[in-house]
């Protein structure tokens, strides 16, 4: 299997779930936790938030959903990471897969 025999949309997807993985890197650094969050370790505030105090609620919000698309996106591009190496399969690997004999080639 060649190494890029792959689609334009596994090149896409992948780039959209390191979008999304970053997105949420930052976001749940961005979070004030129960011991004071990011500002907390580098000597800051810990108790004031920068976005106002219900903004932990909506950081929560959007975190779960992005986690939830993120689930999404993985699913989805190991299935047609899978569909894509079916089709570079060779016949005696095909005739495999589905569980019939290969043929057989008896030219001298």
């Amino acid at each position: 299997m060649p190494l890029f025999s792959l689609a334009w949309y596994d090149y896409t997807l992948n780039g959209v779930l390191i979008f999304i993985s970053l997105v949420m890197w930052l976001l749940i650094l961005i979070q004030k936790g129960k011991g004071g969050g990011l500002a907390g370790a580098f000597g800051g505030a810990g108790g004031s938030s920068p976005f106002g105090s219900r903004a932990g609620d909506a950081f929560t919000k959007i975190t779960l959903y992005l986690a939830a698309v993120w689930v999404l996106i993985i699913m989805i591009n190991v299935r047609t990471m899978q569909g894509s190496n079916l089709d570079s399969l060779t016949a005696s690997q095909k005739a495999v897969q589905n569980d019939n004999p290969p043929p057989i080639d008896i030219s001298p």
